[in-house]
């Protein structure tokens, strides 16, 4: 009996990287071209206003080392940002448990009722809140009626009435990433660890909770990042006594006329961005967190 001649049998070849046709970088290109000139011109040049008026050299950020002003400024916005994100992302996580757990009908409501803020104005909400916390405003009033206070509240023209306004705007940006973050959850994956034994609180604390965090960090983060540049809300209910970078960049730029100092403290909010990205893809994968590949 003759043996069958062997065949060369190997591993199968692996899938080679596919590559980018030319008609694709003929259709991307333009569209970077124009990214550069509209985007990263305009931020090169403020880099270099802030290194050249009015004079050549790092003046304006010694400024900021040496001026408690401008550092207050800084601290301001940082912790108004900080305690805005916690706040969006505690009201986010919750309309977004509840949306996950109704019913079709019910969480179509849910989701219209969170985008109602999308279609209203930024100003027109923050007019609106001016109105609802002064000192004869809606809550006041119903606070002194009830008789829980004797005199009216100092709720606006402050940080508190700032915080509110923002997070009122963010709560959104909270909820529908980690919305969508919660609907990856296999259902099966509580199932199985009530039938072991746990209760739904330890359920949500050991299974659920530690599943939806890259959507806590993916929400945090563009809440915390989107709230460094509010203009608007902290105008007009800070009233002028809650100054943040955006505020303070306006007043340089259009009242004192100094393009230096307002060019330079709109960079550092543009690296203090950067720094915290990349101080976050140390501890977790950017990418994942907005659904980018492996």
């Amino acid at each position: 009996m003759t043996a069958a001649p062997a065949t060369l049998a190997g591993p199968p070849p692996a899938v080679a990287r596919r590559r980018t046709p030319a008609s694709a970088w003929a259709l991307v290109l333009p569209l970077m071209a124009a990214l550069l000139l509209l985007y990263l011109v305009p931020l090169a040049n403020i880099l270099w206003i802030s290194v050249t008026d009015p004079a050549p050299g790092l003046g304006n950020y010694q400024r900021l080392v040496d001026s408690d002003a401008m550092q207050r400024v800084l601290w301001t916005t940082f912790r108004i940002a900080a305690w805005t994100t916690v706040c969006a992302l505690l009201l986010g996580y919750l309309v977004a448990y509840v949306m996950l757990n109704a019913t079709p009908r019910h969480r179509l409501w849910i989701t219209a009722f969170v985008l109602v803020p999308f279609w209203v104005s930024v100003l027109v909400r923050a007019f609106a809140w001016l109105t609802l916390l002064r000192s004869g405003g809606l809550v006041n009033g119903a606070l002194t009626g009830l008789g829980l206070v004797t005199d009216p509240l100092p709720l606006v023209r402050n940080e508190f009435g700032v915080l509110v306004g923002m997070v009122h705007y963010m709560v959104p940006y909270a909820a529908l990433p980690l919305y969508a973050g919660m609907k990856g959850i296999d259902p099966a994956l509580g199932a199985a660890s009530r039938s072991l034994g746990a209760g739904p609180l330890r359920t949500f604390l050991e299974v659920f909770l530690p599943l939806s965090l890259p959507g806590i960090f993916a929400a945090g983060l563009l809440v915390f990042v989107l709230s460094l540049g509010f203009l608007v809300t902290p105008t007009i209910l800070g009233g002028g006594k809650v100054v943040m970078i955006a505020e303070y960049v306006r007043l340089q730029i259009f009242q004192t006329v100094r393009w230096g100092v307002g060019t330079m403290m709109a960079s550092v909010l543009l690296l203090s961005v950067l720094l915290l990205l990349a101080a976050l893809s140390r501890v977790v994968d950017v990418r994942r967190l907005f659904g980018g590949g492996a």
